[in-house]
């Protein structure tokens, strides 16, 4: 079956004509229904854009206006209602657009309790919402530390604890976790974000395995640095830094032929397959040419108020994002 398009928010001169003219799109997701937490911006936005082309009815979940407003001037809900919007124009399937706080259980219960009201039993939860505080570790604020473990660690457990029970009595479902590269490597500059990814990883590993014949997957999606507002500021080291579509590329292919581990790109596998034989100096040596310095890029930055201003945003703001 042909993969859908690789850019499914643009439209050839066909497209934008009457109904008669459009090109049929491959539906590989029709009546599936899928939640995406952080779909906002980034990540997320693109992850709901891929599927929704591959025809599932997806939830795309961020904070509400009027917090986001309070805190940040940033209007994440009217940002998921505008995605909802663009997405829905186009064939493919149906979008919705909901406030959610993946901090506060109350909000993501209602999240998910509207998707089912308003879409139907959930077949897959994308936990896409993260941040990242980048710097050293002594100067890094407690309540950024704090914040981080909050939405990236917590979120995705209070996620997983809230939809899998339904998924089980069902006897399938999937659970697909946005990681990063950093669940395996720890960059320096990056320690409180490592920390979370691999908490993230380890939290997965245990309760993939106390669901393994229930019908029910986890999988981890674990990117290299992506082209984000997170990322703003960032090495990628010896590899190109990836685009939001090449995420959401990946995330579509693990969710039509789900799988545990997923890296973007592959060759990442190859070498934390590399790293875990390799003696200790040698490791080292390894992880030292191929793992960015975020401290050292931080350091070379020529203007800093970008990264900044994003970091001030997440730790004041209830501001989760992809």
């Amino acid at each position: 079956m042909a993969a859908p398009p690789r850019n499914p928010d643009r439209f050839s001169r066909r497209d934008r004509g009457h109904g008669r003219d459009r090109i049929p799109r491959p539906q590989p997701l029709a009546g599936r229904v899928i939640a995406v937490t952080g779909a906002g911006r980034g990540i997320g936005r693109a992850v709901a854009a891929r599927l929704a082309a591959a025809g599932a009815a997806v939830a795309i979940g961020d904070l509400d206006a009027e917090l986001a407003m309070e805190t940040a001037g940033a209007i994440d809900a009217e940002l998921a209602t505008e995605t909802a919007g663009a997405i829905g124009a186009r064939p493919g399937g149906r979008l919705l657009g909901l406030a959610l706080d993946v901090t506060d259980t109350p909000s993501f219960e209602d999240f998910l309790r509207t998707v089912e009201t308003e879409l139907g039993p959930i077949d897959v939860l994308i936990n896409n919402a993260g941040i990242m505080w980048v710097g050293p570790f002594e100067e890094e604020p407690e309540d950024a530390a704090l914040r981080q473990f909050d939405v990236n660690v917590h979120g995705v457990q209070r996620g997983m604890k809230l939809v899998i029970p339904g998924m089980r009595k069902r006897g399938h479902g999937h659970v697909v976790n946005i990681a990063s590269a950093a669940s395996k490597v720890a960059p320096a500059g990056e320690a409180t974000y490592a920390a979370t990814k691999h908490a993230v990883h380890g939290y997965s590993t245990a309760v993939r395995a106390e669901l393994r014949g229930t019908g029910v997957h986890v999988s981890l999606v674990m990117p290299g640095v992506v082209e984000t507002e997170l990322a703003v500021g960032t090495a990628t080291g010896p590899t190109r830094r990836l685009t939001t579509e090449q995420v959401a590329d990946a995330v579509l292919d693990v969710v039509l032929r789900p799988r545990f581990e997923v890296f973007v790109p592959r060759q990442v596998a190859a070498l934390t397959r590399l790293a875990a034989v390799l003696p200790g100096r040698a490791r080292d040596a390894l992880h030292h040419l191929l793992v960015p310095d975020q401290l050292a890029a931080l350091s070379a930055l020529p203007d800093r108020s970008v990264r900044a201003a994003y970091e001030e945003r997440t730790r004041t703001a209830r501001l989760p994002e992809g």
